[in-house]
């Protein structure tokens, strides 16, 4: 009986090899729902980032940006596939009859036949493919393109050619790229023309020389000459490029610019080249009359020849007979052009060099009464009180400072300006005891209120003195907005406006919950929406969970930082937002700069190298580490809200012509600079990057005279941070008064050593205030070069060595607790230098930093007290008073007091205030238990009033003792050593 599954007689019989009607169905189906899967991807990518800008209402970035890679992709690609494809039509066009065929072609007939049904869609391919690949580069070109085509004049002209500097920023680049792709196009072209022509005979190598066609030679020969006219095209541009070229000189290592060499003996070199690579393309034009390549190949043979010994040798024989004997005489001219054009890049044109003696002549009493006068010595290091604010004002563990805070300007209640440390309570997802998807992204969702600290003062415990803190924010800086949905810590998205409430902050034992009221971020209203952040997020709960709402919204690019880089791309941006609270909104400032690196003469930086130092180390960010440019302006000052998210760009450098050509690239992306309010301009300040690029520079253009540059006498270095080795010492901001300023200015500072030497070379200062109208001013005090003052690396050495000092700091250090060194600030002082460094002690208990000794230095005479009044006093040897130290005598030391006032108040005054209090410091121990913040906030406050009428009532007995009142500078936050420690949860 035959097997039923054989096929055989009687037996059904199966078809094995095709797949049946239903899988062949299915397989489409399959293919079909990949292919639109793949496009929906694609979809959800450009729709998402459409809605994002849309919602910062940038979309003119989007399209402009978008529609001119469109166009150069669509441009350039065409032009390379119409090129390349007609180059190989053309060669099959040409291809001779097959007939008495060599051995050779015989062995390349399977090859023609092979391609024969194909050759139309081999055409096609090829030339798609290199379109393709052409336009895509292209359109990483929109940046050169949109620059050259909305040129702005800068009105600089070089000093070799007499050329607008435009045209080396914006032109140049353009006529580069014109020039490569032309290359490309050819040399794509060449190598497939000679591809088709070798398989269809046109071109044979097999027999003794090669041999080609006349036709094929006249083909080859008009890329050829194409190719070699492109070469005289950048023979002449290479003329330009010398004022732009990079190279090692003895002077600085990132020389720009022409030097006696390039000017006397590459530049006619170029020239020459260009003429003989002109005639020798014109050769090679000529085969198509010729029908020879005698002559094309003699002629590319002496340009090969002349490029050696002209663009060569002859330089060469120069540099080491005319200049090497003579160097510094023939450079001259040139490093004074480079001086000219550096200082003037980095807008460093303008700065004020003085000399300074470094020693003075006044008395101690005088020294004593002009430090206040001089400077607002700021005690509160932002770089080391970061771990203080975390514990003393963090009250939840999902909560976040940075690991620097920021100093910004607030006027007290007195109306005065004081320099103030700041930072942002931001919403930390890693602190969340339980994490899920829910928690993560739509229950935590913001930041709580700013918190700030007196710059100059700290609390009797050493602890930050606070203007604004707690939770709810109570303090100086008014009423505002405290919710924090955008923030340098802030990375996470987040969904708002939904059925899902966001928790707000906790009273008591009660969560405030909120809801957000912002029209910031997406809408998620639509599944079209949903669908498209579910594929970008690749989180499909975002498309079905029920915890999405009619009216939710997604928040995401959240950082300042990266919102300001997506609204202006053609923008460097500054490593250092900082929070200010600005006409009732939290705003955070970012600097922005425009850069070129086609300035001719001015020598190149690389801005992540000159703006890194010991803050940068995982602290800060680093702008455009690899970015090397020779031309820097802050042109541009941004805003991001931190509630909104509203992201604003300001006009600052009115006069710079790369700002001005791409606002008219992108029109209506950046505000006039008179739309900057008082309120905020009240807090703009010197950017440190641009500062930091400013000093890098000057350490050896401080230096204006070439001869003297040449030796590199002068040269000067950035000293290292002394409490950081191995990096940078970072610039401080400072309130102060230079030698030939009236009054203090708030200041970003920095100092110089002798290269090679610890001393102290210059001191540097800025003037920060946006309001000022010295702005900017660059003022360098230059100590005479036999100076014995002391640099900080040496200032810190003898605190380090001194006897006396090293006991009290072994003492500091009994047990587990560490000392942390603060910021060493330097303050030019009627000639001489004083240095002032503070000194924190971080405790086994207590795990974050707290004031107890100031270290001042002047001249020889050093000191270390518990404050900086005493320190001064110390250091000038001047008697101190209350008014000059800021704190009263310590408790139980004898000290003669004149009797009280018959009409004074009486003890009882004194110990009524008392009383309230402990009354006040024991309700206040209460709410902390219970965790009632509003509570705890109104006890502090009593406290500090019961305080304040003790030492009122007290003073006015005559007995003018504190013991409440020890802080380094007269603050006092109103707290209390237990309630400080106590204030992290």
């Amino acid at each position: 009986m035959p097997d039923r599954g054989s096929g055989g007689p009687g037996g059904p019989r199966i078809s094995v090899g095709r797949p049946s009607r239903r899988a062949k169905t299915l397989l489409m189906t399959a293919g079909v729902l990949a292919v639109l899967a793949m496009l929906f991807v694609m979809f959800a990518g450009f729709w998402t980032d459409w809605l994002w800008y849309r919602s910062v209402r940038y979309t003119t970035v989007f399209t402009t940006t978008l529609w001119t890679k469109i166009g150069m992709f669509a441009v350039f690609g065409l032009l390379m596939a119409v090129a390349v494809g007609l180059n190989i039509w053309l060669a099959h066009r040409l291809r001779p009859p097959l007939s008495a065929m060599s051995l050779e072609q015989q062995s390349l007939d399977r090859y023609r036949m092979g391609i024969a049904p194909y050759k139309k869609w081999v055409l096609l391919g090829v030339t798609a493919l290199v379109g393709l690949i052409a336009g895509a580069s292209a359109a990483g070109q929109w940046r050169t393109w949109l620059m050259w085509v909305n040129a702005e004049p800068f009105g600089t002209e070089d000093p070799q050619f007499g050329k607008d500097v435009a045209f080396f920023a914006f032109d140049l680049p353009w006529y580069r790229f014109l020039l490569s792709f032309g290359f490309a196009a050819v040399v794509l072209s060449l190598l497939a023309a000679a591809l088709v022509h070798y398989l269809y005979g046109g071109l044979r190598v097999s027999t003794p020389g090669a041999r080609a066609t006349s036709q094929a030679t006249g083909h080859l020969s008009v890329l050829l000459g194409v190719f070699v006219a492109l070469k005289a095209v950048a023979y002449w541009l290479d003329r330009y490029g010398l004022a732009v070229k990079s190279g090692d000189f003895k002077a600085t290592n990132n020389w720009t610019g022409l030097r006696y060499v390039d000017a006397n003996a590459y530049l006619p070199a170029k020239t020459i080249l260009f003429f003989i690579a002109v005639i020798c393309a014109v050769l090679f034009f000529a085969t198509l009359w010729r029908r020879t390549w005698q002559l094309p190949v003699i002629g590319f043979g002496l340009m090969v020849l002349s490029a050696i010994l002209i663009g060569g040798l002859y330089p060469a024989i120069v540099q080491k007979f005319q200049v090497q004997p003579n160097e510094q005489a023939k450079e001259a001219p040139y490093i004074q052009k480079n001086i000219d054009a550096t200082r003037d890049a980095y807008d460093v044109a303008d700065s004020k060099v003085s000399n300074y003696s470094g020693q003075s002549e006044a008395s101690n009493e005088e020294l004593r009464e002009a430090v206040d006068d001089t400077a607002s010595i700021r005690l509160l290091d932002p770089n080391v009180v970061s771990p203080s604010y975390q514990q003393l004002q963090q009250v939840r563990s999902y909560y976040q400072f940075p690991a620097t805070l920021d100093v910004d300007r607030y006027t007290t209640e007195d109306g005065r300006e004081q320099d103030t440390v700041v930072g942002l309570r931001e919403i930390n997802i890693n602190g969340i005891t339980e994490r899920n998807w829910i928690n993560d992204h739509f229950k935590y969702t913001h930041g709580f209120g700013m918190v700030a600290g007196k710059g100059t003062e700290v609390a009797s415990t050493g602890a930050p003195s606070f203007v604004e803190k707690d939770l709810p924010p109570e303090g100086e800086l008014g009423d505002y907005e405290p919710r924090v949905y955008y923030g340098e810590k802030t990375t996470q998205y987040s969904i708002v406006g939904g059925p899902q409430k966001e928790l707000d902050y906790i009273s008591g034992n009660e969560e405030k919950t909120y809801s957000y009221q912002g029209d910031s971020g997406v809408s998620l209203g639509n599944p079209v929406n949903r669908a498209a952040y579910a594929v970008a997020f690749n989180e499909p709960q975002i498309l079905y969970s029920g915890a999405i709402g009619e009216n939710s919204r997604i928040l995401y690019n959240r950082t300042p930082k990266e919102r300001v880089e997506a609204v202006a791309p053609w923008l460097t941006i500054d490593g250092d937002p900082y929070p200010a609270v600005v006409d009732g909104r939290i705003q955070w400032i970012i600097d922005a700069y425009t850069t070129t690196n086609q300035y001719p003469y001015s020598s190149r930086t690389t801005l992540g190298d000159t703006t890194a130092d010991s803050l940068t180390d995982g602290q800060r960010s680093v702008i455009a580490q690899q970015n090397r440019v020779n031309y820097i302006r802050n042109s541009v000052k941004a805003t991001v809200d931190a509630y909104t998210g509203d992201v604003k760009l300001y006009q600052w450098d009115t006069q710079d012509p790369i700002l001005k050509t791409w606002m008219k690239a992108f029109p209506g992306t950046v505000e006039p600079r008179e739309e900057i309010s008082d309120s905020l301009m009240a807090h703009l300040r010197y950017p440190q990057d641009l500062f930091k690029v400013q000093r890098e520079l000057l350490t050896r253009y401080h230096v204006t005279n070439a001869n003297q540059f040449y030796s590199g006498s002068e040269r000067w270095q950035v000293p290292d941070d002394p409490t950081h080795k191995g990096n940078a010492v970072p610039p401080y901001y400072l309130s102060m008064q230079m030698p030939d300023q009236e009054e203090q200015t708030f200041s970003l500072t920095t100092t110089f050593n002798p290269s090679g030497r610890e001393t102290l070379g210059a001191f540097m200062a800025v003037n920060a205030d946006a309001r000022s109208s010295d702005y900017g001013t660059i003022r360098i005090l230059k100590l005479p070069s036999n100076t014995t003052v002391s640099g900080p690396q040496q200032v810190q050495s003898r605190f380090n060595s001194d006897t006396d000092i090293a006991n009290e700091i072994n003492i500091l250090q009994r047990g587990d607790s560490e000392i942390e060194y603060g910021n060493l600030l330097t303050v030019p002082l009627e000639g001489g230098l004083l240095y002032v460094e503070p000194v924190y002690v971080r405790g086994a208990g207590t795990n974050y930093p707290l004031l107890r000794k100031v270290l001042v230095t002047y001249g020889e005479e050093t000191a270390f007290e518990d404050t900086l009044g005493e320190a001064l006093n110390v250091v000038f040897g001047v008697e101190g008073s209350e008014e000059d130290t800021g704190e009263e005598p310590p408790p139980g030391e004898e000290e003669s007091t004149p009797p009280p006032s018959e009409d004074g108040p009486d003890d009882g005054t004194v110990q009524d205030a008392l009383n309230d209090a402990q009354d006040a410091f024991e309700a206040g121990q209460k709410a902390l238990g219970e965790q009632d913040w509003e509570a705890y906030g109104q006890a502090q406050r009593d406290l500090e009033d019961a305080l304040e009428r003790a030492a009122e009532a007290e003073g006015a007995s005559g007995d003018g003792k504190n013991p409440d009142d020890g802080s380094a500078g007269g603050g006092n936050d109103g707290g209390t050593p237990e309630d400080e420690g106590r204030k992290d949860e």
